[in-house]
């Protein structure tokens, strides 16, 4: 069935899961967009923000706000277990037929999904927004320095791990349930670095793979540290053929 239709059983269509640490500052304009999205959308929802350990006011702040919303709830981790761990935690926990993982600060417009909607209907098992394709529009870069170390990873990335994906580290994928439930158990990557592994898992596990072109604006500060991040994401680089050999 089409997501762009009522299920008549009622089902939930979508699941959009939001990883948030210390996202006192913007998580509930966050919320109130996703929100304002999903209530003119003719298929069910739902919304998870999964509170990483925060140290602010980012969980009482979202409990507030989801208040507001239909098919809401906050989970919230014990400490601060990294990105991968949230987003895992999430999804797993999703009871939708499609699950959307997107970063809090909607650095990609919740608007941009309807590209990915055609993409599902058409038989992908996961759909990723993309920063570099030709289509792409950046409308507000990143510093020079981080960007051209995402480059140089997402080079390393082709090379070492997964062929032909050329930004594997955008935030925002959407996933065919039976997919999700079947790669993100196996994940094990807690950092930043498991956008790769659970694309990895994808391929070898013969999920069709769509990359579709984004806005995307910058939307500093970013929680990844230029040098200490980056060192972390090339070593789970090294890991994760040897952790699914």
């Amino acid at each position: 069935m089409s997501l762009l239709r009522p299920d008549p059983k009622g089902d939930i269509f979508l699941s959009v899961v939001i990883p948030a640490y210390d996202e006192e500052e913007r998580i509930v304009g966050t919320l109130k967009k996703i929100g304002d999205y999903l209530r003119r959308q003719k298929y069910t929802s739902e919304t998870i923000v999964v509170d990483d350990g925060s140290r602010d006011r980012t969980a009482e702040l979202a409990t507030a706000a989801l208040r507001e919303m239909r098919n809401a709830q906050i989970i919230r981790l014990p400490k601060n277990l990294g990105k991968g761990a949230a987003v895992k935690e999430g999804i797993l926990q999703a009871r939708g037929n499609w699950i959307l993982f997107s970063d809090a600060d909607l650095s990609t417009p919740i608007e941009e999904l309807e590209k990915f909607l055609p993409w599902i209907d058409g038989g992908c098992d996961v759909v990723i927004g993309s920063r570099a394709l030709p289509e792409s529009d950046i409308q507000i870069r990143q510093f020079f320095v981080r960007e051209l170390m995402g480059k140089v990873f997402n080079v390393f990335v082709r090379l070492m791990i997964i062929k032909g994906i050329r930004d594997t580290q955008c935030g925002f994928k959407l996933f065919r349930r039976e997919a999700a439930r079947h790669v993100f158990p196996r994940v094990k990557t807690k950092g930043f670095g498991f956008d790769v592994e659970a694309l990895y898992l994808c391929r070898c596990l013969g999920y069709r793979i769509q990359q579709v072109p984004v806005v995307w604006r910058n939307s500093p500060p970013s929680k990844v540290k230029i040098v200490k991040g980056s060192l972390r994401m090339f070593l789970d680089l090294m890991k994760i053929r040897r952790l699914h050999k």
